[in-house]
Parts: C-alpha cells; structure tokens; sequence
C-alpha cells in the first residue's frame, strides 16, 4: 500500500517519562527559566500540590486548589488573578484534565508556561486544546501558547488512582486515538501513535483492574496515555468528541465517564465510513468489532456503560442531540439528526453496539 499525501507538524515540547522522575521537578522549572511556580491542583488532590510546593520551596509562589471538571470561567479569571498577585512566571498543574485545563485557561490570557505532571490518563497535557464554560456552553479553542511546555509522566503517582476511575480516564484517552485514525487531516505517524496507544492502554487497564498497583501496568498505562494525547494534539477530532463536550459542557456530566460511554456508539456510528480505521482500533484491542471492543473493554473492567448511570435524564436527549447538530465537527459519516438522536438514546440505555 502506497502512502498518501499528508502534512506532518510537530511541536516543541518536552517529555520527561520514568518512575521516578518527579525527581526532576527543581530541575525542568530551571530549564523552563522560572523562578515563581504556582501550584494547581483540584480540591482533592491538595496534598500533592503541597508535596510539590515543598519540593520547589523558595520556587513556589503559593498552591490554588480550585481545579473543576470544564474549567468554568469564573474559576479561570481567579486564577489568573492569583497568578498575577503572586507574581507566578510559570504554573505547575498536577492532576487529570481539570488541573491541566485551568493551567491552559490562565496561560491564554497571560501566555505562562505551564508544567504538567500528569496522574491521569486525560492526555490533555499534550494538546494546545483548551476548553472554558460558560453560561452552561462549553466552548474550546486551539491555541498553542497554552500547550505545556514540558510534561514530567511519573507512574508512581498514578498508583493510587482508583481503579474505576483508571479504566475511565484510560478509555477517555482511547477515545483521542480512535478519533485521529479517521480525522480528516490524520497522517500515517499519527496512526501509528494511534494503534500503539490503543494498544497499550488495552494491555494496562485488565491489567489495573486485577492489580491496582501493577507498576507495569502504571507505566503501560501511562505510555498509552502520552501516545493518544499526542494524537489529540495533532489531528482533528469529530462526532465523538462534539458529542462529548455537548454532554459535559451543558449537561454537567463527569468527563471521562462521558467519553467511556459514548465512544463504542461513535465508532458504531462511524464504522462504515472508516472502514480501515475501525480495523486498526480492532485490532490494537485483539477483537473483531472497534465498537464492541471498546464497549466489552468498559463493561468488562467496571466501567459504566450507560448515560443514565452518570446522570443523565432521557428528556435532555433531544436537547443534546440538537446542541450536537450545531457547530459540527468534520465527520466520516454525515450527521444526520434521526441517526445521532438513535446513538443518544443507545448511549443512554447502555446498549452493546
């Protein structure tokens, strides 16, 4: 098979990947040329924000724990605010999507760099992708002064990560990959960062799920994470993440429980269309069928499978459909408004592809 026209960028960022390699913090924020780190983090995960603070002592303008699914934009301006007052030249956000994304809210208006130390699996630290809700509407932009300027993936400190909330966050970062294997700009490096992400978070999560402290399994988790976060980065995505952020953005619901239930539906959606794709999805999770293969991973492994089991009411169906409908992303397969009000209502009753 002959390869195709395509265009490649890449972008400067950098990767600092192993146990252990928090170590290594005092060092990447002196790479960075910063002096004033504040620390984000989620209400949650203070703990280890104040770890990190501790670990930068003089470095550390102060720790703001405030980090919430969709970035709100009232919780934006008051951390860009607090940057400011504290004379912060840099943001070290540890945590999940939450975390990094408000790193990227205070770096589009102020343009600091940020420093992601990762504990999910959202993969958001490798995108120029931010995303801020306001008035119940998410709305995202690209920019690429909001991608990290380094990411520091330490496996250790996804150890504790809940199991459940392992398998989620895992098959949200599936969803970037599977969604880059048909974009419309998708190119052959991106396709294998892809598969190989695919793959290896396929291999991690059961994995996870049997033993939640498997250090390999960590890592592979970790590795697949950073993979499909790139993919996100560099190519577009289509109906799944459009869906996505209509059901998270106006509905409230949490995220990467959102992606894990609708990406099987998606892909179902989709199949046809990117025939090729739908083989290599398949075949990075050892099955026959990309949807069933992501569903069965889910159902499988604990994860919910159904809209209504996060909180989603049937008569906010038609509403969702019609926020979809807007806006829309470039798609393998057409949108058309009965089909996508049918994936809905399937998402909704958890139905296997």
């Amino acid at each position: 098979m002959s390869v195709q026209s395509f265009v490649y960028n890449s972008v400067p960022q950098r990767v600092v990947f192993g146990a252990g390699s928090l170590q290594h913090l005092a060092r990447e924020i002196d790479a960075l040329g910063a002096r004033r780190a504040l620390v984000l983090s989620t209400p949650e995960q203070r703990p280890q924000a104040e770890r990190i603070a501790d670990m930068l002592g003089a470095h550390a303008a102060g720790v703001f724990d405030r980090a919430v699914m969709h970035v709100p934009i009232e919780t934006a301006r008051e951390a860009r605010e607090v940057a400011q007052r504290l004379g912060a030249d840099c943001a070290v956000a540890i945590g999940g999507g939450s975390t990094t994304g408000l790193g990227k809210a205070i770096a589009l208006d102020s343009g600091l760099p940020i420093l992601a130390i990762p504990t999910t699996y959202a993969g958001s630290e490798m995108t120029p992708i931010y995303g801020i809700t306001e008035a119940g509407m998410k709305k995202t932009g690209k920019d690429f002064k909001v991608l990290p300027r380094t990411v520091i993936y330490d496996p250790e400190l996804s150890l504790t990560l809940p199991v459940g909330m392992s398998v989620t966050s895992g098959i949200n970062a599936i969803a970037h990959a599977a969604e880059g294997l048909y974009a419309t700009d998708a190119n052959p490096i991106m396709d294998l960062m892809a598969q190989e992400g695919i793959a290896a978070l396929g291999r991690a999560l059961p994995a996870i799920r049997a033993f939640a402290e498997d250090a390999g399994a960590r890592s592979d988790a970790l590795y697949g994470a950073w993979l499909c976060g790139t993919v996100l980065g560099n190519v577009g995505m289509a109906l799944h993440h459009k869906l996505c952020h209509t059901l998270g953005g106006s509905f409230n619901l949490p995220h990467a429980e959102t992606h894990t239930i609708v990406l099987p539906h998606a892909l179902a959606y989709n199949a046809a269309a990117a025939p090729d794709a739908m083989a290599r999805i398949a075949k990075a999770l050892g099955g026959s069928n990309a949807a069933q293969a992501v569903f069965d991973l889910a159902r499988d492994n604990g994860a919910p499978v159904a809209l209504r089991d996060i909180g989603m009411k049937e008569s906010d169906l038609d509403v969702a459909c019609a926020h979809a409908l807007q806006n829309q992303y470039p798609n393998p397969r057409p949108l058309a408004r009965d089909a996508i009000r049918a994936l809905l209502q399937n998402a909704w009753e958890g139905v296997r592809p």
